[in-house]
């Protein structure tokens, strides 16, 4: 179950970063929820793929570590392609905890340095 389960994550941040929102049918399931955004189903998963994508056409996301514990994955990344804050400050981080279910991404939780990289 473990490769099973890391297989999806990667798929996750592979069609982000290859801009193929139409993966996300294939990727989470019908009743996806995203606590972060408090939003539900794949529609809300193309919505924010596709707002990230238009303000910053260039961003790469890159898992840095990936730990998988039974139907559960904890993602640490770093968001490339995003202009560096006044300061210069390291690159955007995002930490992510999702639980798949049959397959595909049921429920996230995250949090990211993103709105604070101007700081």
């Amino acid at each position: 179950m473990t490769d099973s389960v890391r297989t999806v994550g990667h798929s996750m941040y592979e069609a982000f970063n290859a801009r193929d929102i139409a993966a996300a049918e294939a990727i989470f399931s019908a009743d996806f929820v995203s606590h972060p955004l408090g939003t539900t189903g794949v529609e809300s998963v193309r919505k924010a793929w596709a707002g990230l994508h238009a303000t910053f056409p260039d961003v790469r996301i890159v898992v840095e570590d990936m730990l998988v514990d039974g139907d559960r994955v904890a993602v640490r990344t770093t968001m490339h392609g995003i202009p560096a804050g006044s300061g210069g400050h390291a690159l955007p981080t995002m930490m992510e905890i999702f639980r798949v279910q049959d397959g595909r991404i049921a429920e996230l939780w995250g949090m990211s340095t993103l709105n604070r990289a101007d700081r």
